[in-house]
């Protein structure tokens, strides 16, 4: 069933306190969805986003409600479930899951620590599907229903050799290859429930998008930078078509809208985003493509650094899937 707007949705997001997730939750919302968002209850880097922060400014952009629930999706000990109860106890049940929080970080295969790997393999594969677990049934219930697990294109593999002088082709072990299973698992469930109104895709950024953490911290080309907008549209797409067709997507942001030829809007959902609609799209993605194979002769950069700084990797610090 599609979703269009002024019909009733639930949707949850997970690491929603800035970024991503907020700018997805702010669309959604603005689309007329009954929108919950969730992040650890102590953040990472609180002077660039707090729940509590994302909420008000939700809020105030769209003029609708949301409710906000403290929840670390990376402690192990914590029952998932609660989380989906809360949600469902406050607006009803979840129709739309946005899995965003994630944890990551480019590290030498060497120096990855079992309990690191352990964290990253929690957040980004056990909490989604967890989550997934408890939301699908409801879904299939009711024979409608989105899920977007937010992925990385350090999924794919680096070609070579010779292979890409770049962090995620030298050092996306353990977090390139926690998402290239996140797809591999959503494009299966995909298939296992085709026909029955649910969709379920990936989606991650053609290069990296344009966070508070990435823009205050790190020394990316510019052109590597797309804004939150194209992100937040192109879920949008994801949680609105027709789950008989657009399902079972491993998709990068733009392509994606070009794909679609989806005009894109601010978060708002009022006024088209200059610069950034489809026409402008493909000389935009030629050189991400350019820099990702290693064909352009970029500086290096300080990705890898920063979760090594008091800027955490994990939850809704998203640095391990801001750039991908």
């Amino acid at each position: 069933m599609i979703w269009k707007p002024g019909a009733s949705r639930v949707a949850l997001v997970t690491g929603a306190s800035r970024g991503i997730g907020k700018a997805i939750a702010t669309r959604l919302a603005a689309h007329g969805a009954a929108v919950a968002i969730c992040a650890r209850p102590t953040p990472g880097a609180a002077d660039l986003g707090t729940l509590a922060g994302a909420r008000a400014d939700i809020e105030a952009i769209t003029g609708r409600p949301v409710v906000a629930v403290p929840f670390d999706l990376g402690d192990r000990s914590a029952d998932r479930g609660a989380l989906v109860r809360a949600v469902e106890d406050a607006l009803g049940p979840i129709d739309i899951l946005v899995n965003n929080a994630a944890a990551g970080g480019f590290r030498p295969f060497l120096e990855w620590t079992d309990e690191q790997i352990e964290h990253v393999l929690d957040l980004n594969l056990r909490a989604p599907w967890d989550l997934v677990r408890r939301t699908l049934p409801g879904m299939l219930q009711r024979g409608r229903g989105a899920i977007v697990n937010v992925s990385s294109q350090t999924a794919e593999m680096p070609v070579g050799p010779p292979f890409p002088a770049t962090h995620p082709s030298e050092r996306g072990t353990i977090y390139g290859g926690s998402k290239a299973f996140l797809n591999r698992w959503t494009t299966s469930l995909a298939a296992e429930v085709f026909g029955r109104g649910i969709a379920v895709n990936t989606l991650a950024p053609q290069a990296a998008a344009a966070t508070e953490m990435l823009l205050a911290y790190a020394d990316l080309a510019d052109y590597l930078y797309e804004p939150l907008e194209t992100m937040a549209e192109a879920c949008l797409a994801l949680c609105t078509g027709d789950p008989a067709t657009l399902t079972g997507q491993v998709a990068l942001s733009l392509d994606l809208l070009v794909d679609l030829d989806r005009p894109v809007h601010d978060l708002a959902g009022r006024t088209l985003v200059d610069g950034w609609q489809p026409a402008d799209l493909p000389a935009r993605i030629a050189r991400m493509r350019a820099h990702i194979a290693g064909a352009l002769d970029a500086p290096p950069s300080n990705v890898d650094r920063l979760g090594s700084s008091r800027r955490a990797t994990t939850g809704d610090d998203d640095q391990g899937k801001e750039r991908r």
